[in-house]
């Protein structure tokens, strides 16, 4: 069994260490090895390790909901044995035993009541129910619920994974997706792949056969050192095109998000799920708990005999015991106006509830020795009790009718003026209800602004599902699970009939595990990214399956240890806060990869373009790790940068980011052999120009003094870019770059001017040219900001003349000029 697990866990941490930029980081650990630059070497390994040691640690953490719901069985039970009682572990038992259950214990297995049962069980954190349920012989009793009032004995009918606690268990061990970060870095890592290996073979071949007569003659050992010259340039080049920062930006900005979060009680498990949240569009949310109070609150008492409200209450009251804690009873007792008015009576004898009769009576005597009988229970019982009239028990049946079509249950009381009980009437309906949060409905106007929908998913009964939906303002489409799923049906494949009903629906009442989990899972693949809101074991596969499961505060273990975010105060408000989180994450994601892809074209086909067409390579290799350090290690700090917030959702275009990133690589590329042949002009004139040695002086100064120019531009062109990719508007306007984000850049700005214009690691650049070369960047910077602007431009244009991007490109224009548009204009910029 231990060599298993160890065979396990060696499995799983070989898996982190797959993939297409595990790959692509593995090989430049191995080519800076080999090349002796331990620097890079030891920098490109921590950056790997870091990778899989977050990955380790967030499989470590998804696995705590399974941990979790283990907690939730009982740990033992009481079971007949040898015609005896015993009490044994609850995994011993087995279908068949009788099992005694009582007060305040957890159910041990599926069990079926025997005998005269009449035991109330709280089953809410596995169907959802608001309240504890009353159980009689021959109904089931769930395993992980918990006895709330009685006792009984029960038999056994199923246990493990045949429990209906135990097939929410194997949901949640199944339920889990692919993120779309990762997705999302698989295509960038294949892309870069590919371009990067199709132009170094370029590269090699035009070595190998442009210049075979040339340079392959002399020695083998000419030959072979020529041969390793070659390689070790492309591998080199190749390290270059390996973003190997990627993973590390993406889970350092994460995690700076996850930070923030946590500053308003929201606590990040998953790190990938706050840039899920970033393209959520639809949340279901569960209603018990987290839409609403999970508290039964008394409404405004029904008047029937009684002439004040108060004396309902008081009567209900009297009729209760708060030492039971019985749901029913706490919110009678709390709806008193004056706790104090019940000491006014001294309760006799006391009837607790009975399921046949349906109702709890006392007998109660005041201080002045007035003495009287008080009732409450189901409307119908206590309308028998007090054998009412017939426009009483009329009264009484319309208002209760009434309430049941809003979702209200209904308690009528009675009391007997004697202490004989030989005269009746009755007082009054008390309805009850969960109410919604405080905060519910603000929440969910404010997610439907930012483009989400709301869709409420709960175990209670329709109508009360439908009524809380007015209530908070969501679509009182609400379906019964039973009439859409049946009984037999695959959670992990609907058939496409369901699949329309759920997508339609605006929420389902009376759903199992099994059916959050369905409805979840058939909308995202339905292309929905689907966050997930709950607090019990019955919402735990709908968590972990969701793209961002959310438990609330108050959850249970399994529902926490299945979900990514997890509230800790009340209120589901910071679900907002996270959406606005997650899409500035996004955005500094996505510029930093545009960012990066577009350099690594730059870098790439400036050095092949320039070996095929001036026969000589533009930087050297120690130059290109350089830049590769000074592109990826700084650049960290996007992850402080301020970003716009979406006002709708938003997710991976790879089309869109792709085509943006070659567009703006092409330009670069273009930019970064116009300052080539600049400087290559400067030194074909005699005495050379801004400093730069002349072909005629010194041939092979002037090409060093190219190379360091052509690395100057890269860097400062290249982190300026940062600068283009970051905003969706003109690179100067509003919001600002953040101040890390400018003194990093600074930084390596500084780094790269000292070097080249002192010569460290490479031939000094005359000062002349670190001017030119600076200003040409500046230049540039405008030129690749009005490239972003009409690429944004083409790859978002809508049908019709005017579009999002058109509008958002003149209003720009407009601030830049510091002009209000003309009241004429005013109507055509709003179409």
């Amino acid at each position: 069994m231990a060599s298993r697990r160890r065979r396990r866990v060696s499995r799983q941490i070989l898996s982190y260490f797959t993939g297409p930029i595990a790959y692509m980081i593995e090989i430049a650990a191995v080519v800076s090895g080999a090349l002796q630059h331990w620097d890079d070497f030891i920098i490109i390994v921590a950056l790997l390790l870091f990778n899989a040691a977050l990955g380790f640690w967030q499989d470590r953490k998804a696995a705590s909901a399974l941990a979790a719901l283990k907690k939730g069985l009982a740990p033992t039970a009481t079971v007949m044995r040898a015609g005896s009682w015993t009490t044994i572990a609850s995994h011993a038992v087995v279908p068949g035993d009788v099992v005694s259950i009582r007060l305040g214990e957890i159910v041990p297995a599926d069990l079926r009541l025997l005998g005269d049962a009449d035991v109330s069980i709280d089953q809410s954190a596995l169907t959802g129910e608001s309240v504890p349920v009353r159980k009689n012989a021959g109904d089931e009793a769930y395993s992980g619920s918990i006895i709330k009032q009685g006792e009984t004995t029960a038999v056994v009918i199923a246990t493990g994974g045949s429990t209906f606690f135990g097939r929410t268990a194997k949901l949640v061990a199944g339920a889990g997706t692919i993120s779309h970060a990762q997705k999302a870095m698989f295509q960038i890592g294949n892309f870069l792949i590919i371009v990067a290996v199709a132009l170094a073979a370029v590269l090699v071949l035009f070595e190998v056969f442009h210049n075979f007569d040339t340079e392959w003659s002399g020695s083998a050992g000419d030959q072979v050192n020529k041969a390793l010259g070659i390689v070790q340039f492309v591998l080199v080049l190749l390290v270059a095109s390996i973003p190997v920062a990627m993973p590390a930006v993406f889970s350092v900005t994460m995690a700076l998000g996850a930070l923030a979060l946590s500053k308003q009680e929201a606590i990040v498990s998953r790190l990938q799920s706050i840039e899920e949240m970033a393209g959520i569009d639809i949340l279901c949310s569960d209603k018990t708990g987290t839409l609403t109070k999970n508290k039964l609150t008394l409404g405004d008492p029904i008047l029937v005999a009684a002439t004040q409200g108060s004396e309902v209450i008081l009567a209900g009251a009297l009729a209760s015991r708060a030492e039971d804690h019985d749901a029913i009873d706490d919110a009678v007792i709390a709806g008193l106006a004056d706790p104090g008015a019940v000491s006014a009576w001294t309760v006799q004898q006391f009837t607790p509830f009975d399921p046949v009769t349906k109702y709890t009576k006392a007998l109660v005597r005041s201080a002045d020795g007035t003495a009287k009988i008080v009732a409450k229970g189901a409307p119908q019982a206590i309308l028998d009790l007090a054998n009412a009239a017939d426009d009483v028990s009329a009264t009484v049946t319309t208002s209760v009718a009434d309430l049941a079509a809003h979702g209200n249950r209904a308690l009528a009381v009675a009391e007997s003026c004697d202490d004989r009980g030989s005269s009746w009437s009755v007082l009054g309906v008390l309805p009850m209800f969960d109410p919604p949060r405080d905060d519910s409905k603000a929440t969910i106007d404010l997610a439907r602004e930012k483009g989400v929908e709301v869709r409420m998913i709960t175990g209670d009964d329709t109508a009360i599902a439908v009524e809380t939906a007015r209530e908070l303002g969501l679509g009182t489409n609400i379906l019964t699970a039973g009439d859409v799923f049946p009984a037999d049906f695959d959670p992990d494949s609907v058939p496409p009939a369901i699949a329309d009903a759920i997508e339609k629906a605006d929420g389902f009442a009376r759903v199992f595990p099994e059916h959050k989990y369905a409805i979840v899972k058939s909308l995202q693949q339905r292309g929905h990214l689907v966050a997930m809101t709950g607090d019990g074991v019955n919402d735990a596969p709908a968590l972990k399956q969701a793209d961002c499961g959310t438990a609330v505060s108050g959850a249970t273990d399994a529902a926490r240890g299945a979900a990514a975010l997890i509230l800790t105060a009340p209120g589901l408000s910071v679900i907002n806060s996270a959406i606005d989180e997650a899409r500035r994450i996004f955005g500094r994601v996505n510029s930093y990869t545009i960012y990066r892809v577009a350099l690594t074209i730059d870098i790439m086909f400036l050095v092949v373009l320039a070996t095929l067409i001036l026969g000589f390579q533009p930087l050297t290799a120690v130059m290109i790790v350089i830049i590769s350090l000074l592109d990826d290690v700084p650049i960290m700090t996007i992850a402080y940068d301020n970003t716009p917030v979406s006002k709708k959702p938003i997710r991976w275009q790879m089309p869109k980011v792709l085509g943006n990133s070659a567009v703006l690589g092409f330009f670069s590329v273009i930019q970064s052999l116009g300052l080539l042949f600049l400087v290559y002009g400067a030194a074909q004139v005699s005495g050379g120009l801004f400093g730069v040695a002349s072909w005629s002086g010194d041939q092979h100064l002037a090409m060093d003094q190219i190379q360091t120019a052509v690395f100057l531009q890269l860097v400062t062109g290249g982190h300026l870019l940062i600068f283009v990719t970051r905003a969706q508007r003109w690179f100067f306007l509003r919001p600002f770059p953040s101040w890390q984000l400018v003194a990093a850049i600074a930084g390596t700005q500084i780094l790269a001017i000292l070097m080249s214009g002192f010569g460290w690691l490479m031939t000094a650049l005359p000062w002349e040219m670190v001017g030119v070369t600076l200003a040409y960047c500046v230049v540039w910077v405008f030129i690749l900001g009005a490239v972003r602007l009409v690429a944004e431009k083409a790859i978002d244009r809508r049908s019709g003349p005017w579009n999002k991007a058109e509008e958002m490109f003149v209003q720009d224009l407009r601030e830049v000029a510091m002009v209000r548009p003309h009241p004429a204009h005013a109507a055509q910029t709003r179409k």
